[in-house]
């Protein structure tokens, strides 16, 4: 399996790939290449449907030399902590933002959210973010404020009253507590379709057939959430093998 960067000529298959709507996995066999490298490489230079061979490659360019020229700029930077790789940090950090942008956030906002879940403290102010993702404070501000908006992340004032962007023990089960409400009511609203539409008719059938399902899946998630919360505040060492059990 060839490793390194991708060439451009790798970059214009992968574009001739979209064009015919060929799954990541099937191009990334064509190409020899773990699935995960084109899915990442598509969705940083404008997902499926802005993917434009040329102009990712410039990018990625473009990036390289920007990292390059990066290296000096603070001979005081603190090491990474525990040891970690740098390099390899930066890699997951890019995965996980990848599957953030698959499941609906904006590229910035996903950045921002896996910057926090990467985070020993879970929480850093919004100078913090900037410097760690090189972007301006703006492009933060609006990054957190939806994520704040979803229930993915809350705020708070530290000692010395800056906001601080935390993502706690707690603030998955909410995420996914209020999703399950969402759900239950897009059930309740389909239901009060079947009166309108007429009870027996093909449209309040299918109405009632949503309803019904959408209520199995929010109380599915609803319960499931509440006997898997304490899984959430598991804490290093608690469980021999490293993960959590399941409730």
């Amino acid at each position: 399996m060839p490793g390194g960067r991708l060439t451009q000529q790798e970059r214009r298959q992968i574009a001739l790939g979209l064009a015919d709507g060929l799954a990541y996995a099937e191009i990334a066999r064509r190409l020899d290449r773990p699935t995960s490298t084109v899915t990442r490489e598509v969705m940083r230079n404008g997902g499926p449907t802005a993917y434009r061979a040329d102009l990712a490659h410039r990018a990625t360019e473009h990036r390289a030399r920007r990292r390059g020229k990066a290296v000096p700029r603070d001979p005081n930077a603190v090491p990474h902590a525990h040891g970690r790789d740098p390099d390899a940090v930066r890699a997951y950090e890019e995965t996980f933002t990848t599957v953030f942008m698959q499941s609906g956030l904006p590229r910035m906002t996903a950045r921002v959210l896996a910057c926090l879940y990467t985070t020993d403290a879970g929480s850093l102010t919004a100078s913090e973010l900037a410097g760690r993702l090189q972007v301006s404070p703006a492009s933060v501000s609006k990054a957190v404020a939806f994520l704040e908006s979803q229930g993915l992340i809350r705020r708070e004032r530290d000692e010395r009253r800056r906001e601080r962007y935390i993502v706690d023990d707690d603030v998955l089960y909410q995420s996914t507590m209020a999703g399950a409400r969402s759900t239950a009511h897009l059930g309740e609203v389909a239901r009060q379709g079947v009166d309108i539409l007429g009870s027996g008719t093909p449209a309040a059938a299918r109405l009632e057939n949503i309803a019904r399902f959408l209520d199995f899946v929010s109380e599915s998630i609803t319960r499931a959430a509440n006997q898997a919360r304490e899984v959430l505040h598991t804490k290093p060492g608690t469980v021999p093998d490293g993960t959590a059990e399941r409730p």
